[in-house]
């Protein structure tokens, strides 16, 4: 198979560095602005690189969008066509009504997109996945998520991100509505500005706190930071009718912990690459078990969708100070 790869930054490199390992991919080249970086990446895995007015899709069996989350329309518009299929990192799109006019050329083409929501793919939280479907959980009763950055973001990465509900916490709605199979209804969310002044800056938040509910009424609570001085730390909660679990706690998650008996490493995450390096392994293989056609897409577009809705959900409550229906964004 070729694979054409859109970008040349950081996730370029882990979705490279994984695909050149499958003996299935036989050609890999890099579509990037800057020739640099793209030189870079074909000194370290010699793959092929390809200016973008030099480039024909029919040339290539599959794509990957790795670029910035304002040029994901342009990038696919470019190779959107009949049963084509293409990994494109989360977001689609920051606005509802880019990401819907994506969807739609997307079906119109008859193309098909796999969204990079990693986390679905960490061993644990593919487990926690099985065992809550298999019923071994029984009655869903409550979430907790808590998603924790290592370092807070610089002002360059704020003016693009879409805010902590858009970025940060649309892991965590794709999580929730995967792990309960139904959408989330209803958020009541606050954000603050506690430390780093550059938030305040972006009218955004550098800790967030969430409460949702799932239609059927599992209860979920989501907490986040942007500044976590021990290390990364992303990991969630399942209380239930038969059972308990959690997902992300390991010798490395970033505690101090004052109970006895209990030791944690001196190596916490140092950052999301660092915590999810498997999950990025792992969703890489899917997407080259999808597009040999050995499984159904993992991933669809509607989730970036849905998480997009409920992102804005959060943004309306905590500007507004009420619960907020997703109902009321979702059919906008």
């Amino acid at each position: 198979m070729r694979i054409a790869v859109f970008g040349a930054g950081r996730m370029a490199e882990i979705r490279i560095e994984d695909m050149v390992k499958d003996p299935r991919i036989k050609n890999i080249s890099v579509i990037n602005r800057s020739p640099e970086k793209a030189e870079l990446l074909k000194s370290r895995f010699g793959v092929e690189i390809v200016s973008e007015k030099d480039f024909k899709p029919q040339d290539f069996d599959s794509y990957v969008i790795t670029t910035g989350t304002s040029h994901h329309a342009q990038a696919l518009d470019l190779v959107l066509g009949p049963n084509r299929k293409i990994l494109c990192e989360k977001p689609i799109a920051l606005e509802l009504a880019d990401t819907d006019a994506v969807l739609d050329r997307a079906k119109k083409a008859g193309a098909e997109i796999q969204v990079g929501f990693q986390r679905r793919f960490d061993p644990p939280i593919a487990k926690a996945k099985q065992l809550i479907d298999s019923g071994s959980v029984g009655t869903m009763y409550h979430i907790r998520f808590l998603s924790n950055d290592i370092e807070p973001s610089s002002r360059e990465f704020l003016a693009g991100s879409g805010g902590v509900f858009r970025d940060l916490h649309v892991h965590d709605f794709d999580l929730a509505e995967w792990l309960c199979n139904e959408p989330i209804a209803e958020v009541f969310a606050t954000r603050r500005v506690r430390e780093f002044q550059q938030y305040a800056e972006f009218d955004d938040g550098d800790v967030s706190l969430i409460h949702a509910m799932t239609q059927s009424g599992v209860q979920i609570s989501i907490s986040g930071t942007r500044h976590d001085p021990r290390g990364h730390d992303v990991r969630f909660e399942v209380f239930g009718s038969k059972d308990s679990l959690s997902a992300g706690l390991s010798p490395r998650t970033p505690l101090n912990l004052l109970d006895s008996g209990i030791e944690l490493s001196t190596s916490p995450y140092t950052g999301f690459v660092d915590r999810f390096r498997e999950a990025f392994r792992e969703e890489t293989k899917a997407y080259i078990e999808w597009i040999a056609g050995n499984r159904n897409n993992p991933c669809p577009p509607d989730s970036a969708r849905s998480g997009i809705c409920v992102a804005i959900a959060c943004e309306i409550s905590a500007r507004e100070k009420r619960v907020v229906k997703v109902a009321e964004i979702r059919g906008s």
